[in-house]
């Protein structure tokens, strides 16, 4: 069972909570595809196509579940689009926001992701999750 990895790359603390999500995936048995770790950063315009041919043409292959992190106060673009992609093609998507609950996101965090999927608030919420999501989908 394969699960993208999705969230904000632009700070150290999000790449250790993507990092972290990743660990705990791997723990769980999950084959797991984390962009920056796969593909690389974009230093710049010229590198685009290649984030763009990695992260989704290459990164989407055989992925059962995405998993956002969706702590700070909006969504990356990047990972907005993930998730949009994720849902038009019948990917199940799971964000974690640890920072904040929900009702109190709702400012900053589109009612269409906050509606879209599952939204937890701990690490430890995401683990049960997970492992139900594996039991239930059989892999």
């Amino acid at each position: 069972m394969k699960a993208y990895i999705a969230g904000k790359i632009h700070t150290e603390n999000e790449i250790e909570i993507l990092e972290k999500i990743d660990s705990l995936c791997k723990f769980l048995g999950f084959t797991t595809f984390l962009p920056h770790r796969d593909v690389g950063l974009a230093k710049g315009i010229k590198d685009i196509d290649k984030i763009f041919e990695g992260d989704i043409i290459q990164g989407f292959k055989e992925v059962n579940l995405v998993i956002a992190s969706l702590d700070g106060f909006h969504v990356g673009a990047g990972t907005a689009w993930e998730l949009g992609y994720a849902y038009a093609k019948g990917i199940p998507s799971i964000g974690l926001k640890t920072d904040e609950s929900k009702e109190e996101a709702l400012e900053y965090l589109s009612s269409i992701i906050l509606a879209s999927m599952p939204i937890l608030p701990s690490f430890k919420e995401l683990e049960i999750w997970l492992k139900n999501f594996k039991n239930k989908n059989g892999k």
